[in-house]
C-alpha cells in the first residue's frame, strides 16, 4: 500500500512565530496551506516570550490586538539595568508612533494557540502537529514537497511552496545543503524560574557585575532567570556545586535570596546553547526560509520572535498573489522575500555582535572595557541623556524596516 498524499499549495515546515503567523496570514488571504509541527503541543520551556511593539502593530493591523491582550501577559514600557546600586532606564519604548507602546511578556505556548485559533476560522488553513518532517521531495532541481513520519504512519506533502520555518536546527536547511555563515557567540544563557512576590520590582531587569550577567523577566507569579556565561563554561559551572550557583545568583539579586532554594537540583536549569548564523541564500526552487531557519539570532534583545513574524509578514504581502494565481512560482518572488527581510536580519544580527563582544564579553571576562567597575559607556551616556533611551527603543521595538499588512 503506497502512503497518502496531502495536496496545498504551500507547506509549511515548523509550528513557531514565523511558521503559523505565515500560515494564518496565506489562508487570510485564501490560500490553502498546511503546517507541520513536530510535537503534540506548543509547550516548550524558556522559548522566547517577548512580543514587541511591531508584533502588536502587525496584530492591531488584523484587529485582533486587543483579542491577544486578554490573554495573560506583562506590559514593560522600559528596559532597565543595574550594576551594583545603580539602576539605568536603558529603553523608553513610551514614545514608539505605535499602539503598544511597551514590550509585552507572554507565555509563547499562549501567542502560538492563539495563532492556531484565528488560523483554523478559515477553511484554507490546515494545522497537524505531531507531524515531523524527515526529508523533502525534489522533481529534478524543485522541491515539490515534504516526506513526513505521524502517529498514523508516513505521508508525503506535496506543495506548489515549502517554507522552511523550523528554526536554527532546521531540518529541512540540511536537507537543502545550504550554506551556513557562522557570526558566532562568546556567550551561553542559562535559564530558570523563581517565585515572583507582588512586591518585587515590576520591569525587566539586566543586572551587571563582573563576571557576571543577569537577566530577570516578569512573569506574573514567577520571575524567569537567565544568567549569561561565557561560551562553553556550563560544565565548570556545575563543577563547582549547585550551592555556589545559587550563592552567584542570591549576591545578583538580593532579595531573591530567600528563594534560591527554588533551585533543587541541575534539572531546574535549562543550558541555552547561544548560535548567530545566516544563510547567503534563502531560497531553492520550490522553497523558502524564514525566522531562525534563514537567520538564528542571539537572545541580545530578545527580538528572534519579532524578526521571526516580520519575516512572515513580508512572505505573506509577497507570495500571496503568486500562489494565488495556481501557476509555477518561480524564484523570482523567493528572492524578493529575501532582499525585503535580509538588510533587517544583517544589521540586527551585526549590532547583537558588536554588544557581545564589546559590551558582553568584557563583562563575562571581569574587564568592563576598562571603565573602573563602572556601567558600560552606552548604558552611562542613556542614564545621562534620557532622550538618548529612545533609540535603543526604536531599535528593539520596531526594529529595521517594520513590516505591513498588504494582503489580497
Amino acid at each position: 500500500m503506497s502512503e497518502p498524499t496531502v495536496e496545498t499549495r504551500c507547506c509549511i515546515v515548523g509550528g513557531g512565530p514565523a511558521g503559523m503567523m505565515l500560515g494564518v496570514l496565506l489562508a487570510r488571504a485564501g490560500v490553502d496551506v498546511v503546517v507541520l509541527e513536530k510535537h503534540a503541543d506548543f509547550l516548550r520551556d524558556f522559548r522566547g516570550d517577548t512580543l514587541h511593539p511591531s508584533t502588536m502593530e502587525v496584530m492591531h493591523e488584523l484587529g485582533w490586538l486587543n483579542e491577544l491582550l486578554s490573554l495573560p501577559h506583562q506590559k514593560a514600557p522600559y528596559l532597565r539595568v543595574q550594576r551594583g546600586s545603580a539602576e539605568v532606564v536603558v529603553g523608553d519604548f513610551t514614545h514608539l508612533p505605535t499602539r503598544a507602546r511597551y514590550l509585552v511578556f507572554m507565555p509563547q505556548w499562549d501567542f502560538l494557540d492563539f495563532l492556531a485559533r484565528k488560523g483554523a476560522e478559515s477553511p484554507h488553513f490546515h494545522l497537524r502537529m505531531r507531524a515531523n518532517v524527515t526529508g523533502v521531495v525534489r522533481e529534478g532541481s524543485r522541491v515539490a514537497g515534504v516526506r513526513v513520519t505521524t502517529p498514523e504512519g508516513p505521508m508525503t506533502v506535496r506543495a506548489a511552496l515549502v517554507v522552511a520555518a523550523d528554526g536554527r536546527h532546521s531540518t529541512v536547511r540540511q536537507q537543502a545543503g545550504l550554506a551556513v555563515e557562522d557570526l558566532g557567540a562568546p556567550m551561553d544563557v542559562l535559564w530558570f524560574r523563581l517565585s515572583r512576590k507582588p512586591d518585587d520590582p515590576p520591569d525587566p531587569m539586566g543586572r551587571f557585575e563582573d563576571g557576571q550577567i543577569f537577566i530577570m523577566i516578569n512573569r506574573t507569579d514567577q520571575w524567569q532567570c537567565g544568567r549569561v556565561i561565557a561560551k562553553g563554561s556550563f560544565e565548570m559551572l556545575r563543577s563547582l556545586g549547585l550551592e555556589r550557583f545559587r550563592e552567584d545568583v542570591a549576591r545578583m539579586a538580593p532579595f531573591l535570596a530567600e528563594r534560591v532554594r527554588e533551585l533543587a537540583s541541575w534539572e531546574d536549569v535549562k543550558l541555552l546553547t547561544v548560535q548567530v548564523n545566516r544563510l547567503s541564500t534563502w531560497y531553492q526552487p520550490g522553497l523558502l526560509f524564514i525566522g531562525d531557519a534563514a537567520h538564528a539570532m542571539s537572545p541580545v534583545g530578545g527580538v528572534g520572535i519579532n524578526l521571526a513574524v516580520q519575516d512572515a509578514v513580508a512572505a505573506a504581502n509577497l507570495l500571496s498573489r503568486p500562489l494565488l494565481a495556481g501557476t509555477d512560482l518561480g524564484t523570482e518572488p523567493l528572492r524578493q522575500v529575501q532582499r525585503r527581510r535580509e538588510l533587517p536580519a544583517r544589521l540586527t544580527q551585526s549590532a547583537q555582535v558588536l554588544i557581545q563582544n564589546r559590551v558582553l564579553k568584557p563583562i563575562l571576562q571581569g574587564r568592563p572595557n576598562g571603565n573602573g567597575g563602572r556601567l558600560p559607556w552606552p548604558l552611562w551616556l542613556a542614564d545621562h541623556v534620557p532622550p538618548l533611551r529612545r533609540i535603543p527603543a526604536r531599535l528593539v521595538g520596531l526594529g529595521v524596516r517594520p513590516e505591513h499588512l498588504h494582503l489580497p
